[in-house]
């Protein structure tokens, strides 16, 4: 997700609405790019660490300098992290948030589908 603007809401209520009802009471679990400002690369992926639902910080190379997994109770919740902590943290420009609909394999492990 892009950070929201006062013009434009972050996510429409029907995709909200679709997604509420797909995960309903389910774990979430998401992908979030963050564009940050280089010389606080460091900073912001140890500050996005301490976050409790924050499993994984990679800095990486390309488009993107830092990738979070992250796992949530309930949608509602990864919103929350989403729109009002996450903000929080000087240094990010840009966020781009990707939603895991299926895990084939996690932490080393082959799920079965």
């Amino acid at each position: 997700m892009e950070k929201p603007t006062a013009a434009k809401a972050p996510v429409s209520r029907a995709v909200e609405s679709a997604f509420t009802k797909v995960w309903g009471d389910e774990h979430v679990v998401a992908l979030i790019a963050l564009k940050v400002e280089t010389s606080e690369a460091d900073t912001v992926a140890s500050e996005v660490a301490k976050f409790t639902e924050v499993e994984d910080v990679f800095l990486v190379t390309g488009d993107t300098d830092i990738f979070l997994k992250v796992r949530f109770p309930h949608y509602e919740e990864l919103k929350e992290f989403v729109l009002h902590r996450l903000p929080g943290v000087r240094g990010i420009r840009e966020t781009k948030t990707l939603l895991v609909v299926t895990a084939y394999k996690e932490s080393g492990e082959v799920h079965r589908q």
